[in-house]
């Protein structure tokens, strides 16, 4: 397929650098124009995506907004912007950019439209709770646009092979004839996240790196931690990750200062040196409710630590059970609590285990692979 000019629609120009960094510079490589489109930027952002050689765009998006108006203003401003500058690609990222820049790109003529979704998220999450009505009713709505635009689409990406079972299969959703693709992780640049052997003078430490959500595990995180603190209190809990206040099912402030104040765990909040976090931890929990393939995994098997996490979407992809890590039953904080203590009781285990997480990460998430795969999945590798 000859391709010139590829659009890449996306979110957050910090998410688009910091996540498509790699993919674009190698697009650029191939011979290819790239013009990144981003609803939510600065200037430090944008500049960091110019660096790399690529055009940056801005149009307007409610990201988590329900107002349709709204949304199908966003969807004639993208067609305005696709029709100016006639792109031989549009390739989106996430629901709402996946939904509306591939209408946008079909109304506008585009010639091949591709678009990833790299999780179901929240309106596909259970709850122990159960679904709220809210979320309910976004699941309705998204599924009924994915029955409109998907038969539009050449080629639709997922991360994992669960999600296109409970998405596409499960809705009955109609899609073109092999326009499914399973890419796996997205991948990191493997020399960001050199392995490092866990220092075994050190005192075991656990860590989630995150944001603070129901969905992430967070309370389960918190729970299972107090349970091994108190049998072995020289355990060193630590959370890597910042509040989201303005999501309700986030951690609030006053619970997390109480759980600061109890002693239980070390809070680092955000930070950009999360490979430096990883290396001074012996053992990455993530107890989430489901993923694409979660990033901070990835980076973490890189760096040679093995992992707790749930037997669920996104998340069973990154572990062999007892190999480089455990699979643990999503809720249920005894078991999580039940492997974090085996990492202490056989500490010998950290490192043979995170051998296998650097061996799993070499061979399943390096970038450079993982975009030759998704450039030949697009059609565009030379």
């Amino acid at each position: 397929m000859k391709v010139n000019k590829i659009f890449l629609i996306g979110t957050t120009a910090s998410n688009l650098y910091l996540f498509r960094k790699d993919f674009i510079i190698s697009c650029i490589e191939q011979g290819h124009q790239v013009f990144t489109l981003v609803s939510e930027y600065d200037d430090v952002w944008l500049d960091k995506i110019k660096s790399l050689g690529a055009e940056v765009i801005t149009y307007g998006l409610s990201r988590s907004g329900l107002n349709p108006f709204k949304d199908l203003k966003t969807l004639l401003q993208l067609r305005e912007i696709i029709v100016e500058h006639q792109p031989d690609l549009v390739f989106s990222f996430f629901t709402k950019p996946v939904i509306y820049g591939s209408l946008a790109a079909r109304l506008g003529k585009v010639p091949n439209v591709i678009g990833m979704i790299e999780g179901l998220g929240s309106p596909f999450t259970d709850h122990p709770t159960g679904q709220s009505l809210k979320m309910k009713l976004v699941q309705f709505f998204q599924v009924s646009l994915y029955r409109i635009v998907f038969p539009f689409i050449d080629k639709i990406i997922f991360l994992n092979d669960d999600d296109p079972k409970d998405l596409i299969i499960s809705k009955k959703i109609y899609h073109r004839k092999d326009a499914i693709h399973v890419l796996g992780g997205i991948g990191l640049k493997l020399e960001d996240y050199p392995y490092s052997p866990w220092d075994t003078s050190s005192n075991i430490s656990f860590v989630i790196v995150a944001r603070l959500l129901i969905e992430k595990g967070i309370y389960e995180y918190l729970a299972a931690a107090k349970i091994v603190k108190e049998k072995y209190p020289n355990a060193c809990f630590k959370i890597v990750g910042s509040l989201d206040t303005k999501n309700p099912s986030g951690l609030t402030q006053d619970e997390l200062d109480n759980v600061i104040q109890s002693g239980v765990i070390e809070y680092k909040g955000f930070t950009n040196q999360i490979a430096e976090e990883l290396k001074n931890s012996s053992v990455f929990v993530l107890p989430s409710y489901r993923e694409g393939v979660p990033r901070s995994t990835q980076e973490a098997m890189a760096i040679g630590r093995p992992i707790i996490t749930t037997d669920v979407p996104g998340c069973r992809d990154t572990v062999i059970d007892s190999v480089n890590g455990f699979l643990t039953p999503k809720w249920d904080v005894n078991a999580l609590a039940n492997k974090m203590i085996y990492f202490i009781e056989h500490p010998e285990q950290i490192n043979i285990m995170g051998q296998e997480s650097y061996k799993m990460a070499q061979e399943k998430f390096d970038a450079e692979k993982v975009n030759v795969k998704l450039l030949r999945i697009m059609g565009i590798c030379n």
